[in-house]
């Protein structure tokens, strides 16, 4: 079955029309088979332009030329902007992941050198108690 999920669809139609329209189940089916024919397209276009770079990953250019190949020039420039804005995304989550690493390990650390500190002063307590025996001995 290559058809997206029907509440995905029923979403972005939703979104798309104003407030009071309904859809008829068989146009949303229609929408749904309409928009699984154009990702195939737009993937097979795409793979194109990957063959054609003798690679055997589709990347976000592979698929803007493949907009512009389509006759879709006038979604090229939107697609690029959301493209920024999910690199923008992606590189504040992978900096904020970065950071919360090396927060957990400068913890750690100073977990570890509280543990030390704590071995050495029971170390030098039994010494000292050991002493005060040694002492009244």
């Amino acid at each position: 079955d290559l058809n997206l999920p029907n509440a995905v669809i029923t979403r972005i139609i939703k979104e798309a029309l104003p407030d009071g329209v309904n859809i008829s189940k068989e146009a949303r089916s229609a929408i749904s088979r309409a928009a699984s024919v154009f990702v195939l397209y737009a993937t097979s276009c795409a793979n194109n332009f990957a063959m054609k770079g003798k690679r055997k990953t589709l990347n976000a250019g592979d698929v803007l030329s493949a907009m512009e190949e389509m006759e879709f020039q006038r979604f090229v420039a939107p697609l690029k902007e959301s493209l920024e804005v999910y690199r923008r995304e992606q590189k504040g989550k992978k900096e904020a992941r970065k950071d919360k690493d090396k927060k957990a390990d400068s913890e750690e650390q100073d977990k570890s050198r509280e543990e030390d500190n704590d071995d050495d002063d029971e170390r030098m307590e039994d010494e000292e108690q050991n002493d005060e025996e040694e002492v009244d001995n």
